[in-house]
């Protein structure tokens, strides 16, 4: 096997593993949620659609071009139909490869409720994944998604969906799963300091200090 080869499915099986993950935490049910990850400027793996993403197997990751077009992928078995915001994220983030895509409960319900996670009010969220801002409402499936995410690749990289979910793009598929996951436990914190009455935000010096200490360290 040739190392391209081995990378390749090295990397399909990294897919079924942050699958498992995510439904396994309940970031995912049913069918919910895709991931895909950018192999070269010319291959990207892409979860099919109508798959749990806690029964991936190697063999059901797809292979498409950055056009969308299908390269490879198993007789009866189709790209999700949010391939397109995949295509949105490495088009405009060359840095990027990988996507994680997910409706985490606690987090969507940010999204359903019309509210970003932008102000910093613990030192964890200072770094990762950072104030995620919410991208207003827009039917899914289509390009209309994709063209909403646009405003907001550039700054950060964690989105809330307005009404749907949310996406987090990294330059690995780890770094993704991550941010998938400080995303929901930040919005579970912050609303368990909702109930309590109060949430006692860090300032912005407090925040210039963390983000100073230790974001050099968190890029590396």
């Amino acid at each position: 096997m040739s190392e391209a080869a081995r990378n390749e499915w090295e990397a399909r099986e990294e897919i079924c593993q942050v699958g498992r993950r995510l439904y396994d935490l309940f970031l995912v049910a049913g069918n919910n949620g895709n991931i895909s990850v950018r192999l070269n400027e010319r291959e990207i793996l892409m979860t099919p659609t109508h798959v749990s993403k806690g029964m991936l197997r190697p063999e059901d990751i797809l292979k498409i071009a950055p056009d969308g077009a299908l390269l490879e992928g198993r007789s009866g078995l189709k790209p999700s139909s949010e391939y397109r915001m995949h295509l949105a994220v490495y088009r405009h983030r060359p840095d990027m490869h990988a996507v994680v895509h997910a409706h985490p409960p606690t987090a969507t319900g940010f999204a359903v409720a019309g509210r970003g996670l932008e102000r910093v009010f613990h030192p964890e969220m200072a770094i990762s994944p950072g104030p995620v801002p919410l991208v207003p409402y827009v039917p899914p499936g289509g390009d209309e998604l994709p063209e909403s995410l646009v405003p907001y690749l550039a700054g950060h990289r964690a989105l809330l969906l307005g009404n749907h979910g949310a996406v987090t793009y990294a330059p690995t598929l780890r770094e993704a799963l991550f941010l998938m996951e400080s995303l929901e436990l930040n919005a579970r914190i912050y609303l368990t300091a909702v109930q309590l009455g109060h949430v006692n935000y860090l300032s912005d010096e407090q925040v210039a200090f963390l983000r100073d200490r230790y974001a050099p360290v968190a890029a590396r």
